[in-house]
């Protein structure tokens, strides 16, 4: 094997072994986001998982529920959008900015 082929291929298993890395890491990275003025608060982590959801008495209404439906999505995807930008911006300090699809 060349020299530069080797070299090659100990830099793909040292990505790989960061981007491994990334991944355990992505389970303990969170973001917030709110919505309603602060009604609905959701926090999510790195692995696309809910871990908190507050609601406020005041944003329960019987009447309208689709309101309050509407409060938990939007809290939700935004929190969402933050942990998955976040994460997305550390797996590219990894890459040098290459698209790697499938991995987060």
């Amino acid at each position: 094997m060349s020299k530069g082929l080797a070299q090659i291929m100990k830099q793909a298993q040292m990505m790989q072994q960061k981007m491994a890395r990334l991944q355990e890491e992505a389970g303990q990275k969170t973001a917030e986001a709110a919505a309603g003025g602060g009604a609905v608060t959701a926090v999510v982590n790195g692995k696309n998982q809910i871990v908190s959801l507050s609601i406020r008495k005041e944003a329960v209404d019987p009447e309208d529920v689709e309101m309050l439906q509407d409060l938990v999505v939007a809290a939700v995807n935004e929190a969402l959008k933050k942990v998955q930008s976040e994460v997305a911006d550390e797996m590219g300090k990894i890459t040098g900015g290459l698209s790697m699809p499938g991995l987060f």
